[in-house]
């Protein structure tokens, strides 16, 4: 099924953190994670792309509550300890507890309130062995989603984004959420989302252009689609696994 790309707001997105149905709503987004299974996809990209040690420095774009980050930390094996993980969203939404995870498995995190056009923008934001994004790229139409990807490859050796599949399966599995409770926020967004993933090499069609990156990018599970990027050079066992 061709289903051309189109974009509509979120209502997550425009309901207050505190709106019991935005709370609902991303605790909805921890089962939709799980079935989508992106907490394995992105440990699992991470322990082929650092395999002698994990990466000092993780960034998440578009991080939300943090939980999706502490999934893929628990996933991964004991002896990893990332130094500096940093949570972006616009909004403050990582709870203390969440954090005291983190440190429970050896990550030390830092939560990151901003526009990420912003952030990444700024000088004194740091190279970042990692960048990873998770239901975030879809979001921006593809000028935009451009210059995001222009600014986050300034900022990491390595970029892991997983996204909704723009497909027939992922859009019926996408109405089918009421069946595992999800409320309505979730049913909206789950379908708007699809409308707005990505398929075949669109994302490697809007990273930029040059010889300093390998890129790989493949439909994933029944529903997501994975986007791969790294930096010649920056890592040789990143360049390795992404020619796969």
């Amino acid at each position: 099924m061709n289903i051309p790309r189109t974009l509509q707001p979120e209502w997550l997105d425009e309901l207050p953190p505190g709106d019991p149905r935005a709370m609902r709503s991303r605790r909805d987004l921890q089962r939709i994670n799980a079935l989508m299974l992106n907490c394995t996809l992105v440990a699992r990209e991470l322990r082929r792309i650092f395999p002698g040690k994990p990466p000092r420095a993780i960034a998440e774009i578009g991080a939300g509550d943090g939980t999706f980050m502490l999934r893929v930390a628990e996933k991964l094996p004991s002896q990893w300890q990332v130094e500096d993980v940093v949570l972006l969203d616009q909004q403050s939404l990582v709870r203390p507890e969440t954090h005291g995870k983190f440190g429970s498995v050896g990550w030390k995190t830092q939560t990151v309130a901003a526009d990420v056009f912003a952030w990444l923008a700024q000088p004194a934001t740091p190279i970042f062995d990692t960048i990873v994004a998770n239901l975030f790229l879809h979001h921006f139409d593809a000028a935009r989603l451009a210059e995001l990807l222009t600014l986050v490859a300034q900022r990491t050796r390595v970029l892991i984004a997983c996204e909704p599949r723009r497909s027939g399966r992922a859009l019926l599995g996408s109405h089918l959420l009421g069946v595992i409770g999800c409320n309505d926020v979730s049913r909206h967004d789950a379908v708007v989302s699809v409308h707005a993933g990505f398929r075949n090499q669109e994302l490697s069609g809007l990273w930029p252009a040059g010889s300093a990156w390998t890129l790989r990018e493949h439909a994933h599970g029944l529903f997501s689609h994975c986007f791969v990027a790294a930096r010649v050079g920056g890592n040789d066992n990143a360049v390795r696994e992404c020619r796969a």
